[in-house]
C-alpha cells in the first residue's frame, strides 16, 4: 500500500463507508484508514486506492456519489 493515494476524506464514517462500497463494487479494492485522533471524533476517515485507480475513483466520487 506504499504508493496508494487518498481519494476521499470525511469526518462522517458512514459517508466514507458508502464511498468504499461504491469503489469496491467497481473492482478497486479501496482501503479505509481511520485518522481520528481520539474517540471524540477529531479527524477524518480516508479512502485510499492503488495508483492505477486514482483518476477513475475521483471521477466516480464526483459524478456518481451524492450526499444531500
Amino acid at each position: 500500500m506504499r504508493d496508494w493515494q487518498a481519494v476521499y476524506s470525511d469526518d462522517q464514517e458512514h459517508r466514507v463507508d458508502i464511498v468504499q462500497a461504491v469503489l469496491s463494487d467497481k473492482g478497486m479494492s479501496p482501503v479505509k484508514i481511520n485518522k481520528q485522533v481520539s474517540q471524540h471524533g477529531f479527524g477524518n476517515f480516508e479512502i485510499f486506492v492503488a495508483p492505477d485507480y486514482v483518476i477513475r475513483a475521483i471521477r466516480i466520487i464526483k459524478e456518481e456519489i451524492k450526499f444531500e
